[in-house]
């Protein structure tokens, strides 16, 4: 019964950005970790992702009958009724959103709010079926959590807030399109535009080498604009570079099935070593004189 429920909400999601939301945080915190607030950010955002997903899924039950990945979803084996789908999806939402708006502050309810729409209302219901470039545009609600747990503590979008974006919006795009090369028959199957599909497997792997460059810039740029430490920089420099080294295999692999599958696997644990170093090795002299800051009043 309640396995169900939980299953529709895409657990594995909501556990991946819990771990950015708390590298954000902490970020943000510099060592003066507020728990109470920690915990209702982490809970809000998992509700509205939560909620994000179970819209997903309704919307996508239609495809997910045709790829051998997701034909067993429970909206697919009519597991729970479509109109229920629709009630349990608006309740894990306004109680996501209630929260973070009690418990933060109105720009991480923003963030919250820009993220849920890129990806229910942009993503889902329009880009994924229709363009190759819905995953370029999803990406941005990718990127949000981190961005709301920066801004939680900080109640500020400056410097730091912004690189997070970049960071975690180039790491979602190598990542997707790895998905989407070891899941290329199921793409296909379902005629969603992604690139491997539109453009195909060779124009994808020039795209991933070019994202993970961005991603090892982007990365960097938390200590050289003075928010994260050497040790930080160090650990995403061997992260970002290995992840690199492993995308140019891409060019000489003789089985892009396999290939693919690992590098999915390698930006996982990348984004996930790159949250918790961010978490542990913050800089006490975050740039106050950000090039960019903007706090809401």
């Amino acid at each position: 019964m309640i396995k169900k429920y939980l299953l529709v909400t895409k657990p594995g999601i909501i556990f991946g950005n819990m771990i950015s939301v708390i590298g954000g945080f902490l970020l943000a915190s510099q060592g003066s970790v507020d728990f109470s607030l920690l915990f209702a950010t982490i809970i809000g955002v998992s509700l509205v992702v939560a909620s994000g997903c179970v819209f997903n899924n309704y919307i996508d039950r239609d495809i997910d009958c045709l790829m051998e990945r997701t034909k067993n979803r429970v909206l697919v084996q009519g597991l729970i009724s479509p109109a229920i789908t629709i009630l349990y999806a608006c309740m894990l939402g306004i109680a996501g959103f209630a929260l973070l708006y009690v418990y933060t502050n109105l720009l991480a309810v923003e963030f919250a709010l820009l993220g849920f729409v890129v990806y229910v209302g942009l993503y889902s219901l329009y880009l994924k079926r229709k363009s190759v470039y819905g995953t370029l545009v999803g990406s941005l609600s990718g990127a949000a959590p981190p961005v709301i747990g920066y801004c939680a503590v900080s109640n500020q979008f400056d410097t730091g807030a912004l690189i997070l974006l970049v960071i975690f919006s180039l790491w979602q795009m190598p990542h997707s399109y790895a998905i989407a090369i070891f899941r290329y028959k199921d793409y296909l199957a379902a005629s969603i535009p992604v690139l491997p599909v539109k453009r195909g497997i060779s124009v994808t792997k020039n795209h991933i080498t070019l994202y993970i460059i961005g991603f090892i810039v982007a990365t960097l740029m938390l200590t050289i604009s003075g928010y994260a430490g050497y040790s930080y920089l160090f650990v995403a420099a061997v992260v970002g570079f290995g992840w690199l080294i492993m995308a140019l295999t891409g060019y000489k692999t003789t089985d892009n099935k396999i290939w693919a599958r690992k590098l999915f696997i390698f930006s996982i644990v990348a984004i996930t070593t790159l949250s918790i170093m961010m978490s542990v090795d913050y800089s006490q002299v975050a740039a106050p004189e950000s090039l960019l800051t903007f706090v809401w009043p």
